[in-house]
């Protein structure tokens, strides 16, 4: 309980020095696990997919198409290698919310990720992009708190701009579309009032959604290639026959949106 005299500001806004090292560190978390699940060294996919809602995963498992990764020493999750459309994937699934997305983040750089690719349902907010469309976004309010850990307060978090401009061009002529646009990133989704989608539609924000803000945040921290998409699947359950994603859901078309999003990286690298 709170006496008079206790600093009442909130801890994310305190003791933050975000130029300096943490003690802990994914490598040497990784280090230990390997040692105690006997995991031998190696390297994961450079490229490597969050899929919160983990249909991807479960449709390539379902196909056969996924391998069990040999070097993927996460202690909270299974990482799946794919081959599609001549790329090479590693998959995490069901990662849902900034703190457990950029969790693995972490982990995934440090065994050898070099671009990471983000898959994520959504809710609409705006008008431009129908259900069902696919959103490459450029900026995601922060209105969570992993973020703050990564970077100064500022109302947004911005995608590396080149990063974003070449998938964007690369992107113009996929089907489905994709579009271009922003997020409002939230921790607690049973929490989207009125008076919170009104303010975000206000600031032309298309979706909501539940990782891109801390992704982005910590990709600019450690300047790490991240790419965050959000598919627009829902109403927030408004509606009956909500959340549908398609044919399998969804889970073919966000693959080839990955595949597309890997060639253009690697095109100019």
């Amino acid at each position: 309980m709170a006496t008079e005299g206790d600093d009442a500001a909130s801890p994310l806004f305190a003791a933050k020095d975000h130029a300096a090292a943490s003690l802990f560190q994914p490598e040497n978390l990784l280090r230990e696990a390997r040692r105690q699940k006997s995991i031998p060294p190696g390297n994961v996919p450079a490229i490597c997919v969050l899929d919160p809602d983990g249909d991807i995963v479960r449709a390539v498992r379902a196909d056969g198409q996924a391998r069990r990764s040999p070097f993927w020493a996460c202690y909270h999750t299974e990482m799946y290698d794919v081959d599609h459309d001549g790329e090479t994937l590693g998959i995490v699934g069901c990662a849902v919310g900034a703190p457990f997305a950029v969790l693995l983040a972490e982990q995934m750089f440090a065994s050898g990720c070099r671009l990471l690719i983000s898959v994520t349902s959504s809710g609409r907010i705006g008008d431009a992009v129908p259900n069902g469309g696919f959103i490459l976004i450029d900026r995601a309010l922060r209105d969570e708190g992993t973020s703050l850990h990564y970077r100064p307060p500022e109302r947004f978090a911005v995608a590396d701009p080149a990063l974003i401009g070449r998938i964007d061009a690369a992107l113009a002529r996929h089907r489905p579309k994709v579009s271009r646009g922003a997020t409002w990133t939230t921790d607690a989704p049973f929490r989207e009032t009125d008076t919170a989608i009104e303010a975000a539609r206000a600031l032309g924000i298309q979706a909501v959604e539940m990782e891109a803000a801390a992704l982005y945040s910590f990709a600019a921290a450690r300047r790490c290639a991240v790419v965050c998409f959000a598919h627009l699947t829902n109403q927030m359950a408004r509606v009956d026959g909500d959340f549908e994603k398609g044919e399998a859901n969804g889970a073919r078309e966000a693959l080839n949106l990955i595949a597309a999003t890997a060639r253009a990286w690697r095109s100019e690298r």
